[in-house]
């Protein structure tokens, strides 16, 4: 069976391009991919069947490979520099609850750097 890279892949139009190893372009249907396939992303390794369709090659019976890795998860902080960021934080959040408790919410600026923090560690785990 042929293997390929995803040119481009539009999930709401639910079609897209695959390249060969050799090359070639080879139209992708929506219907070939497996039951359960999340969004393909461009760069998805696929092996596939190939039927030549009224306008060209067409993929069948695609089965994906290995999805590429993505620039946020090759950039993420080492793990365990990671938890030192989360015992901190965890920290730093028990000390609000304390205050919130005692009926006392953070000043806005601080409200600010920490809603701000809490979104960069989320952004850093969800890589």
């Amino acid at each position: 069976m042929p293997t390929g890279k995803v040119r481009f892949y539009d999930e709401a139009k639910g079609f897209g391009f695959i390249t060969t190893d050799e090359g070639e372009d080879v139209f992708l249907h929506a219907t070939a991919l497996p039951a359960g396939t999340d969004a393909l992303k461009a760069g998805t390794r696929l092996e596939f069947g190939v039927a030549d369709g009224k306008r060209g090659l067409q993929a069948l019976s695609v089965r994906v490979l290995e999805a590429p890795v993505s620039l946020a998860k090759r950039s993420r902080k080492p793990a365990d520099d990671m938890a030192v960021i989360v015992e901190d934080l965890v920290k730093l959040l028990d000390g609000i609850g304390g205050d919130l408790r005692r009926g006392r919410y953070p000043s806005n600026s601080h409200s600010k750097k920490i809603a701000a923090l809490l979104r960069k560690v989320a952004d850093e785990l969800d890589a």
